[in-house]
């Protein structure tokens, strides 16, 4: 009798770990206050120059689009949008994804969905006009992130 209760709370605590570590690690992040009112993700060195090199993935893409849309090709919208989009993102680790907090990953997965929606829209709808409206779309994405966001070291020096 005495092993089934001793059984069941150690059972109940692994429980209660497990959930909060899920809470830590899918909700919350790793992030700071910062001085500017934005949160701050705590990220290592490696793990900031993943997220600022899709950052500037995201940036140089947006470019491309922009300078195909005034060129009317559509076939480089297609596939500057199509590196964008989903197949971009399965490049971030799983360690990585543990610290960023939930509606940073939503933005982020945000985003590579508009782009993928946008490659599909400007591929058969062949109107550049739209194409535009959702680049503006997306476009709001990454000045979301940048208000709410920052990225520091989280090595101290």
């Amino acid at each position: 009798m005495n092993t089934c209760k001793l059984s069941w709370s150690i059972t109940g605590i692994l429980v209660i770990a497990i959930l909060a570590m899920g809470y830590k690690f899918m909700i919350i992040g790793s992030v700071a206050p910062s001085t500017d009112g934005r949160q701050a993700l705590m990220l290592e060195p490696a793990e900031r120059d993943i997220v600022l090199a899709e950052m500037r993935m995201f940036l140089s893409s947006v470019q491309r689009i922009t300078h195909a849309i005034t060129q009317d090709d559509l076939k480089a919208v297609v596939s500057t949008a199509r590196e964008a989009g989903a197949a971009a993102q399965q490049a971030v680790p799983g360690t990585l994804m543990g610290k960023l907090p939930l509606e940073f990953k939503k933005l982020g997965f945000d985003t590579h969905t508009k782009f993928d929606a946008l490659a599909l829209d400007a591929e058969q709808l062949g109107d550049t006009k739209h194409t535009l409206e959702q680049l503006a779309t997306l476009m709001n994405n990454c000045v979301a992130c940048h208000a709410a966001y920052q990225i520091q070291n989280s090595i101290m020096k």
